[in-house]
């Protein structure tokens, strides 16, 4: 994929292949510190093992069978912890290597095979736009309906759902579980999403006039805030003194219930980032990346719109209003009779009222060698329209 389509595959695909990877990374890293404990109390118990009945004076048959039943027991545990670890990082590689295949798909040199996976793209790609906007069920049922569940990340979206839905709650504990299982990505991020959280924790007990809970709460998660955190800091503790019907600033915005939707909003954003997702969603970026390369300033004139034009159709001359306008650095004169480029092939045509179309709709136009011209309405002898050159 060495072509420019094959350049712009890998820009739109960056998340199709990044976001199974990190998953393996981070399961493959889990696996290796639960597999380092499960070793490390392993051993432990061969050392006691061995010390009781190294001491073969004192040893007490029994104790020691009692110990070695405790042996086999966590062998068995350890077992049952690296088949599971072991078994979810062969689903995360399998994963990987299906995405990949699927990739590949793309440079068949068989024209029904690159159709097909076209269209698979093309579901995917609205599959994650449905996602990115909120509509979960409706994404699953389509990718579910479109064989094509594999192929999206839904498991990335479904979990932030419920975390999401425990903050509308007003819960912190899902989102809390979720900065500790994802630590050390944060920690290499800078986010700081996790001192947010324990600091509505403490706004929170302040709210229920639990000062003492409160004090205890920052004592044990404010410590140790960054420099930067420290600001924020002395206005939380500034609230153990206002209550929380205070009108003074900046202690009512602390007590706002609208943080709580900031709260949301920063997981999200937090979420994007650890997962390398943008936050729009691929197909969102790409119609807007394809109506900027086409929107021109004819689009937005009710005369001189074409029909073969998508920017000058009604839904998406809306959806590309805030878009930048199309930089050409060679103009094209199309028809708007027929949508056709004016060219050698089709040269362009001035009727004597000043208005230019293409000579194949003027001859289609033409009834019995007059023309009314589709703007002013006005008729001309077809033999009277002027070919224009344009330099």
């Amino acid at each position: 994929m060495s072509t420019y389509s094959g350049m712009d595959l890998r820009a739109q695909e960056y998340g199709t292949l990044k976001v199974p990877y990190e998953m393996l990374n981070k399961r493959f890293r889990l696996a290796q510190k639960t597999l380092d404990r499960e070793v490390h109390n392993l051993t432990g118990c061969f050392k006691e093992v061995e010390e009781r009945c190294s001491t073969a004076a004192t040893a007490n048959p029994g104790e020691v069978v009692l110990m070695l039943n405790g042996v086999i027991e966590k062998l068995k545990s350890a077992k049952r912890k690296a088949s599971d670890a072991i078994g979810a990082e062969e689903s995360s590689s399998k994963l990987c290597k299906l995405r990949v295949q699927h990739l590949k798909l793309h440079a068949s040199p068989t024209p029904n095979v690159v159709t097909d996976w076209k269209e698979t793209r093309f579901y995917r790609m609205v599959v994650d736009h449905l996602l990115h906007c909120g509509f979960y069920d409706t994404a699953l049922k389509l990718a579910s309906y479109r064989n094509i569940t594999e192929l999206v990340n839904a498991d990335v979206f479904i979990t932030a759902r419920n975390v999401e839905q425990s903050l509308e709650n007003k819960q912190l504990e899902l989102c809390l579980a979720w900065c500790h299982d994802n630590r050390s990505r944060l920690r290499k991020l800078k986010s700081n999403l996790e001192f947010t959280l324990h600091l509505q924790q403490f706004i929170e007990l302040v709210r229920c006039n639990d000062l003492l809970g409160a004090v205890k709460h920052a004592r044990k998660y404010f410590s140790t805030a960054e420099s930067s955190q420290f600001e924020e800091v002395k206005q939380a503790m500034g609230l153990l003194v206002f209550n929380s019907t205070t009108h003074l600033s900046p202690y009512k915005e602390l007590m706002s219930e609208s943080r709580w939707k900031f709260i949301k909003e920063q997981f999200r954003y937090e979420n994007y980032r650890l997962h390398q997702l943008g936050e729009l969603s691929i197909f969102k970026v790409t119609l807007q990346a394809g109506l900027s390369g086409l929107k021109t300033h004819q689009c937005y004139d009710k005369t001189s719109k074409s029909l073969e034009c998508p920017v000058c159709s009604p839904i998406f001359n809306k959806l590309a209003e805030p878009l930048p306008f199309a930089h050409c650095a060679q103009s094209r004169i199309v028809c708007c009779i027929t949508g056709d480029l004016m060219n050698e092939n089709n040269h362009p045509m001035m009727l004597p009222n000043g208005y230019v179309y293409g000579e194949k709709g003027l001859h289609k136009l033409a009834r019995d060698g007059v023309v009314v011209c589709p703007r002013s309405s006005k008729e001309f002898n077809l033999s009277s329209a002027q070919k224009l050159y344009v330099m």
